[in-house]
């Protein structure tokens, strides 16, 4: 099994765990994950050398606007993809395997959680794990401490306030807030044109 089979068959499949040769493959690249996220958090790097570093952490190329404060976090890596000009704050965690994709402009706050796996409910199946990816929008704002639990999308130009535990979709052009998440208010769209 090569990456390409292994991502997709994160995608396919709703349950991880019950094929031998996915699990150890996984197994490879979170340790590819954890020797490069090291590398990122343990020393500085100019802009430039995050932005190479974060490019072989993820197997993709990241645009010359993106911006990251280490340290950051993530178990897998390989299927994260992101747009232009995104901004990743200090001690964020993600748990990519079910797939994160951000858009252009999204900015990401201190500490911000993205988790794409669930264990299963059956204590008796609980070491498997049910993906499902996260889509964050264009211009997307996600503040400190925000939990966005997996299969959820947000929608663009959306906030999501500190410490909302997100398990739901986002509609676009609003704050949402809370545990669990829910809608504040509602931006005023020519407000989002200037």
């Amino acid at each position: 099994m090569k990456l390409n089979e292994l991502l997709t068959y994160f995608k396919e499949n709703d349950t991880i765990g019950e094929n031998k040769e996915a699990v150890e493959l996984m197994r490879y690249y979170s340790r590819q994950a954890q020797k490069i996220t090291m590398e990122i958090n343990t020393k500085y790097h100019e802009p430039e050398e995050l932005q190479a570093l974060f490019s072989e952490l993820i197997g993709k190329p990241v645009d010359e606007g993106f911006g990251l404060f280490p340290p950051f976090y993530t178990d897998f890596g390989k299927n994260i993809t992101l747009g232009q000009n995104v901004f990743i704050n200090a001690g964020c965690k993600f748990q990519d395997q079910g797939g994160i994709f951000i858009d252009d402009g999204a900015l990401i706050g201190h500490g911000v959680v993205l988790a794409t796996l669930n264990h299963d409910m059956n204590p008796e199946k609980r070491q498997s794990l049910h993906p499902a990816p996260i889509h964050i929008g264009k211009g997307v704002w996600i503040g400190a401490n925000a939990t966005v639990c997996s299969g959820v999308t947000i929608g663009d130009h959306a906030v999501v306030a500190a410490g909302a535990v997100v398990v739901k979709d986002v509609p676009a052009d609003t704050v949402v807030g809370g545990v669990p998440a829910k809608v504040i208010r509602y931006l005023d769209s020519e407000q989002q044109k200037e």
